[in-house]
């Protein structure tokens, strides 16, 4: 048994993966109608990913134009310091509704890709430790 698979194991005997399988978490919690707090949340989020990685990459290309080093080593922290806050302040205005939704259902589905149907007898209740 690989340690992916094994890993998968461990978790899949937690209260909360345990519960995530058992209620088949799904996304169905997302289709209720946005606060204004959570669309500007989640346009934070969007912007900070825009703005992350492709700013950094941006910066090194005009630092060797210019042939400014310090632009890419002072710049670089900077905009990526920027993107951060924008994505954290992202999640904290769409609140932690949306994220305990996608992270019970990512749990599920990890888990169900991994040990495939060996999962559902993992999570039944008073199962232990069959299968591993």
């Amino acid at each position: 048994m690989n340690i992916i698979k094994k890993t998968a194991l461990y978790f899949a005997r937690k209260q909360y993966c345990k519960a995530a399988i058992l209620e088949h978490a799904d996304l169905s919690a997302i289709k209720e109608k946005p606060t204004p707090s959570m669309v500007i949340g989640l346009i934070l989020i969007a912007v900070s990913y825009a703005i992350g990685l492709p700013a950094v990459v941006a910066l090194g290309i005009l630092a060797v134009w210019v042939k400014k080093p310090l632009v890419l080593i002072i710049g670089g922290p900077v905009i990526y310091t920027i993107s951060t806050i924008l994505f954290i302040l992202g999640i904290k205005m769409a609140g932690t509704k949306y994220f305990r939704v996608f992270c019970r259902w990512m749990v599920r589905v990890v888990l169900e890709k991994i040990l495939g149907e060996e999962v559902r007898v993992l999570a039944e209740p008073g199962v232990e430790n069959k299968c591993g």
